[in-house]
């Protein structure tokens, strides 16, 4: 209403607004924009100011969620509620560290035809080299995302071959072989 209040009015306003089924009287829009603020407006102005300070004083505190934010500032001696601080983050766009989205390393094709199952989901054998499993993952580390082939035989349980890059590739696992 006050984009608009100096073109059309408050009155044409809330008569157009009651028109769509939202009842406002023109003395309520006054009273609001009159009314000092409350106490949990002047209480969030306060901790917004508070949690903004502690941001920008460290650069790890930045990065907190709003439950480790929560237990810092309870650590510090100030008396809020965890979901006070949720509600201010979710207001505010704030977020903590999120953790990195999962890699995925495989895309099946629906219409592709499937091998039948060789060993029909029976993986034991009761001799060395009667048959290898193979499997192909990653590994997040700090300096990013590091994929792994590799081979197993089933009765020793000893990895045969294994290959690992910080590219998925075809190489990669046939490296392993």
């Amino acid at each position: 209403m006050d984009e608009h209040r100096e073109e059309f009015g408050v009155e044409p306003i809330c008569r157009v607004l009651r028109e769509h089924g939202i009842q406002i009287a023109p003395s309520t829009y006054y009273e609001a924009r009159s009314r000092r603020p409350s106490k949990r407006h002047v209480r969030d102005a306060e901790l917004v100011a508070l949690i903004e300070a502690e941001r920008r004083r460290q650069k790890l505190i930045a990065r907190f969620g709003a439950r480790k934010m929560w237990l810092h500032l309870r650590g510090k001696g100030h008396d809020v509620a965890r979901c006070t601080i949720e509600r201010l983050y979710r207001e505010h766009g704030w977020v903590g560290a999120l953790r990195l989205k999962k890699v995925r390393t495989t895309i099946g094709d629906p219409a592709a035809e499937r091998p039948s199952d060789l060993v029909d989901r029976q993986f034991w054998a009761s001799r060395p080299n009667q048959l290898w499993v193979a499997d192909f993952t990653y590994v997040a580390t700090w300096s990013g995302t590091v994929y792994v082939a590799f081979i197993f035989d089933v009765f020793s349980r000893r990895i045969v071959g294994w290959r690992a890059a910080t590219k998925m590739t075809t190489d990669l696992v046939l490296d392993t072989l």
